[in-house]
C-alpha cells in the first residue's frame, strides 16, 4: 500500500466517532473551531457525490465554518474501498497538518477508523499455480494434515484459525509459499509501519431511547427535505439502482417505493428501522474498542478538558 511521507514526530490526530444520528457533525465544528482543526469524513457514505440528504453530510453552510475532506469525492458509480480511504485520509493528514491544523476524522465507519489506524492487510500476488497446489493438498490430504503444516510455518496464524476453516487455512498457507513469509509476519510488518499516529479516541453515545427518539426525527426530516427527488435525480442522471451507493440505508427504501416493490409506508417504516439496527450495529462495532473515551454530546466541556489534558 503506497501512501505519502509523514513527519518524524507522531502526528497528533483527532477522531470523534459514535453511532448514526447521536450528534458528531455539531459537536465536531465546536471542537474544529476550537482547537483549530479539520475534519476528514470517516464515513463510507458522505463520500459520494450528489448524495446528499440520506448521508446526513454537513451542509454547506457548515462546511463553509469548518473546511471538510473526503466529502463529495467520488461518483456514485466509482469504486470506493478501505485501502483507498486509508491512502487518501492519510495525504489529508498530511495536508492538515502542513499548514498547522489539528487533523480530526468523524464519522461512524469503524472499517475505515481500523484501517487507518490499525492497517490494512492486502495479499501478496499469489501465482496461480500456488493456489492451486493449495487446494489440490487441501482435497488430497485433508484439513488437519493442512493445519500441521501451517502450524509449522506460521504458529501464530495456526492458533486463530481452526482446521476447518477451509479458507482462512488455504490462505495462509498460500502466504508462505508464495512468499516465505507467514501471514502473521506480514500483518505485523503493516501495523509497525502505520504506528505514527499520536491518536486520541472519543466516542459519543445516548441511551437507546434517546437515540432511537433522534433517528426516527431524523428520518422525518430527511423525507421532508426531498429524499425522494434526490433518489429520483440520481436515477435520472444515470446512476443504476444496483449500485453498492444506491443499495444502502435510505437509498434502498425509496427505490424500492420507486419501483413499486413497496408502498411508501412501508418504505418510510423500514427506513427508520434499518438505521436503527445499523446504530446498533455501529455502537456494538465501537463499544470493543478500548481506547475509546466516550462521552454524551451534551459533555462538550468534558471533550474539550479531555483534549486539552492530551495536548491539542
Amino acid at each position: 500500500m503506497t501512501s505519502p511521507s509523514l513527519p518524524l514526530n507522531k502526528q497528533k490526530i483527532i477522531v470523534l466517532a459514535g453511532p448514526t444520528g447521536v450528534g458528531k457533525t455539531e459537536l465536531s465544528l465546536g471542537i474544529a473551531e476550537k482547537f483549530k482543526a479539520e475534519i476528514i469524513s470517516m464515513d463510507s457514505m458522505q463520500i459520494y457525490k450528489y448524495m446528499d440528504i440520506g448521508t446526513a453530510k454537513a451542509t454547506q453552510a457548515e462546511r463553509s465554518r469548518i473546511r471538510h475532506h473526503l466529502v463529495d469525492y467520488v461518483e456514485p458509480d466509482g469504486t470506493y474501498h478501505v485501502s483507498r480511504f486509508v491512502n487518501d485520509a492519510r495525504q489529508a493528514i498530511v495536508d492538515i497538518a502542513s499548514r498547522g491544523r489539528i487533523p480530526m476524522l468523524v464519522g461512524g465507519t469503524g472499517l475505515y477508523m481500523r484501517g487507518l489506524l490499525q492497517g490494512v492487510f492486502e495479499l501478496p500476488d499469489i501465482p496461480v499455480e500456488v493456489r492451486d497446489q493449495v487446494r489440490a493438498d487441501l482435497q488430497r490430504l485433508g484439513n488437519a494434515r493442512m493445519h500441521q503444516e501451517l502450524m509449522r510455518c506460521d504458529p501464530d496464524t495456526a492458533a486463530r484459525v481452526h482446521q476447518n476453516d477451509s479458507q482462512r487455512l488455504a490462505r495462509g498457507l498460500e502466504i508462505f509459499r508464495a512468499t516465505g513469509t507467514s501471514w502473521s509476519e506480514h500483518l505485523s510488518r503493516q501495523q509497525q509501519e502505520i504506528a505514527e499516529f499520536d491518536v486520541l479516541k472519543v466516542g459519543l453515545r445516548r441511551n437507546r431511547d434517546e437515540l432511537y427518539q433522534r433517528i426516527n426525527k431524523r428520518v422525518d426530516m430527511m423525507i421532508d427535505q426531498g429524499l425522494l427527488a434526490e433518489v429520483e435525480k440520481l436515477l435520472s442522471m444515470g446512476f443504476d439502482p444496483g449500485l453498492g451507493p444506491m443499495q444502502s440505508i435510505g437509498y434502498r427504501h425509496m427505490v424500492q417505493y420507486i419501483q413499486e416493490e413497496w408502498s411508501w409506508q412501508d418504505a418510510v417504516t423500514l427506513l427508520a428501522r434499518d438505521t436503527r439496527h445499523y446504530a446498533k450495529r455501529q455502537f456494538t462495532w465501537f463499544g470493543r474498542d478500548k481506547a475509546i473515551s466516550w462521552f454524551h454530546p451534551d459533555e462538550g466541556q468534558e471533550i474539550e478538558q479531555l483534549l486539552h489534558r492530551k495536548g491539542f
